[in-house]
């Protein structure tokens, strides 16, 4: 099994038989660079997807589920650089079109295309380009085409991100690999900005959804750079059921709970990649909320911390300004908390215990922690046994700076 590429620049990874990828430049945005990627899954293979919750879903998250409803797909449709969301009819007809392209050509279902887009909201898909580009990008495809689709669906991105790992079903080897794209606008409902993985094994259409399902919940679920739900988040996951090893058809078999471990490890490997690239980040940070009463309420606070503008930017500047965390844990809306009870570290330093600063805390052992690359927000509660980790990062000069420039 190997886990590579997920923040260079050389992109190592398992090709998976039976899913190629082609990539293009059609101009949407980005010029002397690809922007249109199409992934082609064998005949006969099964698809899974979770989507945005953003009540102003974009007009292809739309027509893709529409499509998936009805049909298995095979063909699946990337464009960055423009997100055709906000648009209303007139997006949702492009996106239509878009899939009309790809079908045209291949000769299949115009359902059976799946349209994907990431970029600008608010301005309209131009579809001649789309369309003038995707012989380029179906003559393209290749099962070697993981990384050079990787770098096609970035936008503000600074790497690409890619995993992938082999595992054994049936006494056969099984691949899994994934891409996935975001860095800013990033805290999904759902999955994360655009992701796709594919595997060669055969897995049942309704246990491939719940392992999807499964598997985002504490990888793309539990990651957050700005609080902010993108209009287009997606993720798919795709069989090809090219492989020599059993159907997966049982969810209480070892094969399964083998498979879907795999999948979330690749999930995690690129929910983990997103937050280090982060706009403008410099820390990764893991918030970990213990002896809560529920899990709900572990998440509730531990995403008050890491949404804190105060925890953020204390972050950036390696400052342990631990009063920050305190009051972001008081106002995270729990009923009847026993401030007594609480403790809060920084890695192993006790920053706060019996409703105040620990009594052996000390400057610069917080110093230490905070000028970390990387560390954790320690939260106990001392209301019950659920826990929940979130990773986040810090808020920085640079994030103001690319968002407040994105559409220049």
């Amino acid at each position: 099994m190997v886990e590579t590429g997920s923040m260079g620049e050389e992109l190592a990874f398992y090709p998976v038989a039976g899913v190629r990828l082609g990539a293009t430049c059609a101009g949407i945005k980005y010029r002397n660079r690809n922007d249109l990627v199409i992934i082609e899954l064998a005949e006969g293979g099964s698809c899974a997807a979770v989507f945005t919750r953003n009540a102003f879903c974009a007009a292809p998250v739309t027509v893709a589920k529409e499509h998936l409803a009805v049909a298995m797909p095979r063909y699946l449709l990337i464009n960055s650089g423009n997100a055709n969301a906000g648009t209303g009819e007139p997006g949702r007809q492009a996106a239509i079109e878009s899939c009309k392209a790809v079908a045209a050509t291949r000769g299949c279902a115009i359902n059976q295309v799946l349209p994907f887009s990431t970029g600008v909201i608010g301005e309209l898909l131009p579809v001649d380009k789309v369309a003038v580009a995707v012989p380029d990008a179906l003559t393209s495809l290749t099962e070697q085409g993981w990384a050079t689709a990787a770098r096609a669906i970035m936008t503000t991105d600074t790497v690409a991100k890619i995993s992938s790992h082999q595992i054994q079903l049936s006494g056969k080897t099984i691949t899994i690999t994934g891409i996935a794209k975001g860095s800013g606008m990033i805290r999904p409902d759902m999955a994360t900005m655009l992701a796709y993985i594919a595997t060669d094994a055969m897995v049942d259409r309704h246990l491939l959804q719940r392992c999807l399902e499964q598997s985002v919940q504490p990888s793309f679920n539990s990651i957050t750079v700005d609080g902010d739900t993108s209009t287009n988040d997606a993720c798919v996951l795709m069989a090809s059921g090219v492989s020599e090893s059993s159907p997966i058809t049982d969810e209480h078999s070892q094969e399964y709970n083998t498979f879907c471990s795999a999948v979330e490890t690749v999930c995690m490997d690129l929910a983990r990649a997103i937050v280090l690239d982060g706009e403008g980040a410099t820390k990764l940070v893991e918030v970990l909320v213990q002896d809560a009463g529920s899990e709900a309420e572990a998440r509730d606070v531990a995403y008050t911390i890491a949404h804190s503008p105060l925890v953020k930017t204390a972050l950036f500047a390696s400052d342990p300004n631990w009063g920050r965390i305190l009051a972001a844990v008081g106002r995270a809306g729990l009923e009847d908390l026993a401030i007594d009870r609480i403790k809060i570290w920084l890695d192993d330093v006790c920053i706060v215990r019996e409703g105040g600063r620990a009594a052996d805390y000390t400057e610069a052992a917080g110093q230490r922690v905070m000028s970390q690359d990387a560390l954790t927000i320690r939260v106990s509660l001392g209301r019950g046994m659920a826990e929940t980790r979130i990773l986040t990062c810090d808020l920085s000069y640079d994030y103001v700076k690319i968002n407040a420039e994105y559409r220049s």
